[in-house]
């Protein structure tokens, strides 16, 4: 790994801000380099509000949207709210539809079959609304290029609401409103919301024409905040307000799906990483191994001995997702050492048999070893499918659009895609990757990176500092859990692996005259040389807490180490 120290603000504007909110310099130093250089930002930084929210009547097309589903209400006619079948498209589908049941009784969901009908709006559930009588399909998380599948709707008296936040097409799907924040045309003032954040800005409008707040709507969010932290999405702006009482949410009042969830989390509270390592999985894992509805069952189920039922059999889903995980990601790195591509610019692997459910684990799973961007495809019908990941500053989207040619469909994002692909244009897309991501990824961008916010001295570390730090929260991307650099550290004792195969690595650690104070580095454990007879070393580490029967201490996470 290489180490980027972040560059240091100016002085004056740290000095002024410190002065302005009481805290140490490197403090202050951690709030500028987030774009914080104020009192009132910090203020608002450190006390969210709903406040914050913007008014939703800013997206482009609200009010059309708004006006067909007041109409529709008023006619009372069928409305089928569509998504897709990752954690995005569940949560929003099982938002928008819980809402508007609140209030009116003929909604239905529908989530396609990631196997049958692959991602997005599909015809088979278009011909399903047409066969039961449903004249209005509002669709989440995806649809902004689904241009020949609303004519085909629109062609069965079939009126569509587009709620998305991927990028868009150089054409709009001709649908009665079109929400998506990375319209060309649209001037909202925050384009990172996820899907959910989409339905909720819908709801929002929604509520507001019939007197309601945002407040009031606030039950809704512990759905938003699972989508906002497993869509990876900036942690800022209205994302890091939506979180934040999505939080207060999953731990004081969750739904009953949730909390049936929440109950596999032993700590508490439950923080956004929690959401993203155990909540957002289990939610993925219905559409990977089953089906997306199983997801919504649970997250629309008002009856918690039900939701319960529900949660017990996703977790069964889950832990056969981890087995498939782990032996197709096995398979894949074998493939990859068979065939001498470990000196590429890409991964790109394929085996007609592998899930396509946990590809795009797998293609993640793969990046830890070889750092560089990777696809896995599998057999999807007469098709191959593919999941994309990238690394860090590379946008694999923009290189899967320069490869298009070749590509059947494909959708995503700057750092996760999809795609499906004829079989005859397999090798010729896989030279036309390669040469693409060697033509424009920086060298560095093949190393990973770890950046290091601030050095400071293990002195600095106080219960003031971490009640600070824990202010910072939700972290996400654009506003990260601040790593620190510190040297000539060492072990005061006995150095230890842990795991089943002394992978991870546990110390207690001093320096200079400070108080020891318990490390502990995941995967570290092949580096223990480096801190045995007290010979000194350097960390890059976040500061944390350790809960263990019943008490809480302070700890180090280590990213890293070095001589």
């Amino acid at each position: 790994m290489r180490w980027t120290l972040k560059p240091k603000p100016p002085k004056e504007t740290v000095a002024q801000l410190a002065a302005a909110l009481n805290v140490e310099d490197f403090v202050a130093n951690l709030l500028v380099q987030r774009g914080i250089s104020t009192f009132d930002q910090a203020k608002d930084f450190f006390r969210p509000s709903l406040s914050h929210l913007h008014d939703p009547f800013l997206m482009k097309d609200m009010d059309k949207a708004v006006a067909r589903i007041e109409l529709a209400i008023a006619k009372q006619e069928r409305i089928l709210v569509f998504g897709d079948y990752d954690v995005d498209g569940t949560t929003a589908v099982s938002l928008v539809s819980s809402y508007l049941k609140s209030y009116y009784p003929d909604v239905a969901t529908y989530i396609p079959d990631r196997y049958l009908e692959g991602y997005g709006i599909s015809y088979k559930g278009i011909d399903f609304a047409h066969d039961n009588g449903f004249s209005l399909i509002i669709a989440l998380d995806c649809g902004i290029k689904s241009i020949d599948m609303v004519a085909y709707a629109k062609a069965k008296q079939i009126d569509f609401i587009i709620c998305d936040h991927h990028r868009p097409g150089d054409q709009l799907p001709e649908a009665v409103a079109v929400l998506d924040p990375k319209r060309a045309d649209c001037n909202y003032p925050y384009e990172e919301l996820c899907g959910c954040g989409v339905g909720f800005k819908l709801i929002q409008a929604l509520g507001s024409n019939k007197g309601e707040t945002s407040a009031d709507l606030t039950p809704y969010l512990d759905l938003v905040a699972t989508a906002i932290a497993a869509d990876i999405v900036p942690m800022t702006g209205e994302n890091r307000v939506l979180a934040y009482y999505g939080l207060q949410v999953i731990n004081t009042n969750p739904r009953p799906g949730i909390k049936a969830l929440v109950s596999q989390i032993k700590k508490h509270p439950i923080d956004i990483t929690d959401v993203v390592f155990v909540l957002a999985p289990r939610i993925n894992a219905a559409g990977r191994i089953q089906h997306g509805n199983r997801a919504v069952e649970l997250l629309t189920e008002f009856n918690l001995e039900q939701a319960q039922l529900f949660a017990s059999q996703i977790e069964q889903y889950n832990s056969y997702r981890k087995e498939l995980d782990r032996q197709i990601t096995q398979e894949a790195l074998t493939q990859i050492e068979d065939n001498k591509e470990t000196n590429r610019f890409t991964t790109v692997v394929f085996q007609e048999d592998w899930h396509k459910g946990v590809i795009g684990i797998v293609a993640s799973r793969l990046i830890e070893t070889h750092y560089r961007p990777t696809l896995v495809f599998t057999k999807s019908g007469d098709k191959y499918a593919a999941s994309a990941r990238s690394v860090k500053g590379f946008d694999v989207y923009n290189a899967l659009e320069a490869c298009s040619e070749y590509l059947d469909q494909f959708g995503g994002h700057m750092y996760a895609a999809g795609m499906t692909i004829l079989p005859e244009n397999y090798p010729a897309f896989k030279a036309a990757f390669e040469k693409q991501v060697q033509k424009t990824i920086l060298p560095e961008m093949l190393t990973q990176e770890i950046e290091i916010d601030a050095e400071i001295q293990f002195t600095d570390i106080t219960p003031k500092l971490f009640r600070i730090l824990k202010q910072f929260e939700p972290f996400g991307p654009q506003n990260r859990t601040p790593v620190f650099w510190s040297k000539n550290i060492i072990d005061t004792g006995y150095p230890k692996t842990m795991g089943k195969n002394n992978e991870h690595l546990r110390l207690f650690v001093k320096q200079n005259n400070s108080p020891g104070i318990a490390a502990i580095g995941f995967g570290l454990g092949p580096k223990i040389n480096l801190t045995k007879n007290q010979s000194p070393f350097q960390a890059a580490y976040c500061i944390d807490e350790n809960q263990w029967n019943g008490k809480t201490t302070t700890q180090l996470r280590l990213k890293e180490i070095q001589e």
